[in-house]
């Protein structure tokens, strides 16, 4: 880091925590790290990118049940679908996909995204009624055999077992931080990935006793200040591949 790298994992945890931009510059001054709020911008985006590569390279162990969900946000004056998908044990958040509309391409983008990151279908997949996710799943993900075959649960409720209220809860977190997300201006910004990796590898959360959902997967983040170790291995690996 060419910056001093207290002021970087300072700027992106009060970012990441729901201030501005702006305020995560003044907060900085008063620690005597005068840079403007386009500067903390180039910082998440740079470290982001960074990270992201590293994160691709791990496995988490999570759970045979997944979830998914889209919420309506705006990009630069125009309304897209976040789609997200959630495993149900650990609140990994798997992946990820912007779209333009709710059709079953773009269901089918998300579920394809998240076999790609762990390697493998759930057993299960929690939904709401969208038939999109149903039309995703029966050409990804429905099988012949039965005991090769997801089962996908759509009509969820809102009590008992089949109710979608983890994925609620993400969506929650996104929302709250959506008025201060002046930097989704593209699809491909680097805020919500940021946001993402925030939420499984630094942010702890009570329905895990404490743990991140990284850790509920069992990976490790060590030190004090995970996101500094999260970038110093991010740029070893990263400097790594490109040697090879």
């Amino acid at each position: 880091m060419k910056h001093n790298p207290k002021a970087i994992t300072s700027a992106m945890q009060l970012y990441f925590n729901g201030e501005s931009l702006r305020n995560v510059a003044e907060s900085l001054a008063l620690i005597g790290a005068k840079v403007s709020y386009q500067t903390v911008f180039k910082w998440i985006r740079k470290y982001t990118a960074s990270m992201e590569k590293y994160i691709e390279k791990m496995a988490p162990n999570v759970s045979d049940t997944w979830r998914a969900d889209e919420i309506h946000m705006k990009f630069k004056g125009n309304m897209k679908y976040v789609f997200a998908l959630m495993d149900d044990e650990t609140r990994y958040w798997i992946a990820q996909d912007v779209a333009g509309s709710k059709e079953t391409v773009d269901a089918k983008t998300l579920f394809a995204k998240g076999q790609d990151a762990i390697g493998r279908k759930p057993k299960v997949l929690i939904t709401d009624g969208l038939s999109a996710y149903h039309r995703a799943y029966q050409q990804l993900w429905e099988t012949r055999k039965l005991e090769l075959r997801t089962r996908h649960i759509r009509h969820i409720t809102l009590q008992g077992d089949r109710n979608n209220n983890k994925m609620e809860r993400l969506n929650g977190e996104i929302r709250d931080r959506e008025n201060v997300m002046r930097g989704l201006k593209t699809v491909d910004s680097p805020i919500l990935k940021g946001y993402q990796i925030f939420h499984n590898y630094l942010r702890p959360h009570e329905g895990l006793d404490g743990k991140t959902p990284a850790e509920a997967c069992g990976i490790q983040i060590k030190g004090d200040n995970k996101w500094i170790t999260l970038i110093q291995n991010a740029s070893l690996s990263n400097r790594k591949v490109t040697v090879k």
